[in-house]
Parts: structure tokens; sequence; C-alpha cells
């Protein structure tokens, strides 16, 4: 197998650190999304939509977004189980990852479209929807904050998949969107002490 990677985007992020959770080490490449490889007439051979990160398998089938690879590497090695280990906990980190990608991960992904330095040469920015996504951003948190005061893990008591799909989102905006996190949400900043902190976060 072969990832296709970049080491800034938080989607290709993800599927790291659930490599590493898995303790599964597979080659990577790194593709430049600032010099538009990604939208190559190579590269979309492998992915049509032009986005990382795909996994490429040895019989050279493809597999893009994040979450369809780290559900096929779980179906490879089902331990530890990220994505829940019965019904009822599959249900809930389901609920939960799709909670933090609807609700954080696409508004930052909005301001970063619209309002960084960045993607302006890329795409014609409306800066009014940047500014609103920060409002939506910063009234998730507030909500997830009060979820965590509950709950160790995003999903309950153990790690998941939504943690890292937590972590890699919330650290993309504070590190690259500029987006500046409520210090008054504790319980938001001991959940993502205890992510930051696991090995696999340096993946």
């Amino acid at each position: 197998m072969k990832l296709y990677d970049n080491r800034r985007a938080p989607n290709p992020r993800r599927v790291r650190i659930f490599l590493a959770e898995k303790g599964i080490t597979v080659p990577s490449v790194q593709v430049d999304l600032l010099a538009r490889e990604q939208k190559s007439e190579s590269f979309r051979r492998k992915n049509s939509l032009g986005s990382v990160p795909v996994l490429e398998l040895d019989d050279g089938e493809c597999i893009a977004e994040s979450v369809a690879i780290c559900r096929y590497l779980e179906e490879l090695q089902p331990e530890p189980a990220l994505f829940g280990r019965d019904a009822r906990e599959r249900a809930q980190v389901e609920m939960w990852n799709r909670r933090l990608e609807l609700g954080l991960l696409v508004p930052v992904g909005q301001v970063w479209i619209h309002g960084s330095p960045h993607t302006a040469k890329l795409v014609k920015q409306v800066p009014a929807a940047a500014e609103f996504n920060r409002g939506v951003i910063a009234r998730f948190l507030r909500w997830l904050d009060g979820e965590l005061a509950a709950s160790k893990f995003v999903a309950g008591e153990r790690y998941s998949v939504a943690d890292i799909t937590g972590l890699c989102t919330l650290d993309f905006a504070t590190v690259l969107v500029g987006i500046s996190i409520d210090s008054t949400l504790s319980h938001l900043s001991r959940w993502h002490a205890a992510v930051a902190g696991r090995p696999s976060a340096q993946a």
C-alpha cells in the first residue's frame, strides 16, 4: 500500500494518526497542494476529485476520503477498535465523528478558503463567509466543551476516530487558519491535552 499525503492538511493527518494507533506502517508520497499537484491529470487518475488523502492498494486500486481509508484499515486490523467494539459503540462513534465533521471541520474549511492568504490566489474569497463561520466554530466549541464535561473522550470513555477528527481539525484551525480558542473552555482544553499527548499525534 501507499498513502498520498500532505503534512499540513487535516484529512491526511487523520489517516496518519489512525495508522499510528493501529501500529501499521505505510509508505507515503507527499502531494504539494499549493502547487496544485492534486489537480494534475496523473493524480486525478487515482482520485478524480483531485484531493488527498488517497490510499493506493497493492493491485493499483485507490481509496479516497479519510474515513473510508480508516474503515478499510480497521477491517484489515480490527484492534484497537477505533470505530467501536459493538453496534451501540459503533453508532456512538459514527454520530460523534459526523458531528465533528459537520460542526467543526466544514466551517473551519470555510474560514480557510475565504479568510486565508494562502488560498486567496486559488479561489474568489468571500470574507463575510469566513467571518460567519468563525461564529459557527465558536458556538460549536462552547457546546462541545459542555459535552466533554461528562466524557473522557469525544464519543465516551474510549479513544476513537472521532477524537482523531477533533484533534486534527482543532490543530489545523489554530495553527494554520488562525482561529483562537476561548481559554475558558476547560473541558475542551483537558481533552485536547490528552489526545495531543498520545504518541500517535506526532504521526
